[in-house]
């Protein structure tokens, strides 16, 4: 019997799945699989991943929304510490869906997994003091081969749930978390352009 629960094209957008596993647990704690070639198998994923990555953010870091141009990745991500949001952006021109977003909270507590498939922007926020975030990808990475777009581009309009108004850039000046952290991006983040749709 599998010990994952997939709901697949989340939001509408066609291959976007929410992954939760089964979780076993009593008052010593708990155990789970975090990942089973058999499971995904079983629920119709074709994937060979093979680089796992892993980083550490703290409250108020956005980062994203980042894609491969010609090594695109399929993604397998989740929180083993904190909670983040978390947000994909389907760039494939040919899709019904193009140009819309989907996102989701990734914590510590819920366990979720979030599947993103070859051609989609990703990126997310951290809401917790800390978040340790870990990723699967069907890629290896490539050096000079990332792109990305800007986090509050309009045309796009992630729900972040950040504080602060739209200026014509990617700067993070002016935006804070509803407590009041200040926004926190890479200068390469704040430098992304919109998506031209």
């Amino acid at each position: 019997m599998g010990q994952i629960k997939v709901e697949k094209n989340v939001g509408g957008i066609e291959g976007l799945c929410v992954i939760t596993p089964a979780v076993h647990g009593d008052n010593r704690g708990y155990f789970m699989e975090t990942y089973s070639q058999r499971d995904m198998d079983e629920n119709g994923f074709n994937i060979t991943f093979v680089q796992d990555n892993q980083s550490m953010s703290t409250k108020g870091v956005l980062r994203g929304l980042h894609f491969q141009i010609n090594y695109p990745q399929t993604k397998l991500v989740r929180v083993i510490k904190g909670a983040v949001f978390d947000v994909a952006v389907d760039l494939r021109k040919d899709s019904k869906t193009y140009g819309k977003w989907y996102g989701v909270e990734l914590t510590e507590e819920n366990k979720k997994q979030f599947l993103i498939p070859r051609g989609f922007a990703h990126g997310f926020l951290v809401r917790s003091d800390i978040a340790e975030f870990c990723y699967k990808c069907d890629d290896f990475y490539h050096p000079n081969d990332e792109d990305g777009l800007a986090w509050n581009d309009p045309t796009i309009a992630v729900e972040w749930g950040v504080c602060g108004k739209y200026r014509g850039s990617a700067s993070a000046e002016g935006y804070t978390l509803p407590d009041g952290t200040p926004l926190n991006l890479s200068d390469k983040d704040q430098k992304w352009q919109s998506l031209k749709i």
